[in-house]
């Protein structure tokens, strides 16, 4: 917690630890945090010369900083945080100011000089090591807006890595928006992610078909993989900076966003099993959540790993508990019924 501070993991240990049993000694925060005796002496002395922690006697009066004959362990104290941490605080953000300016200076000047070269618009990316940290660069770097076009099985970036990401995006408060073609579907895994994805909050639809993979951050840059018959089999990308080809990029995703259908799940609410007869199942919201993107009841079937006998009966139930009638009607007394 106090690493953006400046303390180590072992200062920290000390400083927690002398906070919850003031005042104590060397000797007692060793036990307490697993230190020897003399490293916690050594942590000691350095957070009393930044400080951090003061010298105390028995009676918690400032005392002699050296033990001497007769005399007990050198106890210590904690200097008040708002008074010891504020100076630390105040050095971290002028130094994260200075980096900001910093990178709005390198950012700029970058950006006049690619402009004056067609090599500056766009940028070819060779290999999966260097395809992986691009998209990386490209979703941590994200303050604003992520745009993605999904299609197909990842190849240079796992799915456990890019989930990391998209997590860490999410937390920052970055609107996540995708668009995917049906057939990215096709795994009852994905169709698993995809409901966790929705929850967390990001926004996604669905097409019939895309014409190619896509992330676009910021509408500032985006990055498009290349055919891999391109690079001798090898995983390559464009990565596109701020130009009319970008723009082009971004409107063509807003385009398909535009046509795609809504992507609905669950919010967890449901119970596996309903409290009353009156109230959908969480499996059959997830057959209604497929079905009302546009997937047939086969593919829904496959997708969730049930036989398409299942997917039918789950569908006859929810249009009766809807009071019957075509599956538009179905979806409509599903929206005002709030069932997604």
């Amino acid at each position: 917690m106090l690493e953006a501070l400046g303390l180590g993991g072992s200062e920290e240990a000390v400083y927690t630890a002398l906070l919850a049993h003031p005042p104590a000694s060397a000797q007692e925060l060793a036990v307490q945090t697993g230190l020897d005796d003399a490293e916690s002496d050594r942590i000691l002395r350095d957070l009393a010369a930044r400080g951090l922690v003061a010298v105390a006697t028995e009676a918690g009066m400032p005392g002699p900083a050296e033990p001497g004959p007769g005399r007990p362990p050198v106890r210590y104290r904690l200097t008040p945080p708002s008074v010891a941490l504020a100076p630390l605080l105040v050095e971290q953000r002028n130094a994260m100011h200075l980096a900001e300016t910093a990178y709005a200076q390198l950012s700029e000047q970058y950006r006049n000089t690619a402009a004056q070269t067609a090599g500056g618009v766009v940028e070819v990316v060779v290999g999966v090591e260097q395809v992986a940290h691009r998209f990386h660069q490209l979703q941590c770097g994200a303050q604003r807006e992520l745009l993605f076009f999904m299609v197909g099985a990842p190849v240079a970036v796992p799915r456990e890595d890019s989930d990391a990401s998209e997590s860490s995006a999410l937390n920052r408060g970055v609107d996540f928006r995708v668009v995917a073609a049906k057939d990215y579907l096709d795994s009852h895994d994905i169709v698993q992610e995809v409901r966790t994805a929705v929850t967390a909050g990001v926004e996604l639809r669905l097409a019939d078909s895309l014409p190619l993979k896509m992330i676009v951050a910021d509408r500032e840059r985006a990055m498009v993989p290349l055919d891999m018959s391109d690079s001798g089999g090898e995983p390559s990308a464009i990565v596109v900076h701020r130009s009319g080809l970008l723009t082009a990029l971004v409107h063509l995703f807003e385009r398909e966003w535009a046509h795609a259908r809504p992507m609905y799940t669950s919010t967890g609410d449901a119970a596996e099993e309903p409290a009353d007869d009156q109230q959908p199942t969480k499996e059959e919201l997830e057959v209604l959540a497929l079905l009302l993107a546009g997937i047939s009841d086969r593919r829904a079937a496959s997708q969730l790993g049930l036989s398409i006998r299942t997917v039918e009966r789950r569908v006859r139930r929810l249009t009766d508990l809807a009071g019957g009638g075509t599956r538009l009607q179905l979806g409509w007394h599903a929206a005002r019924a709030g069932w997604l």
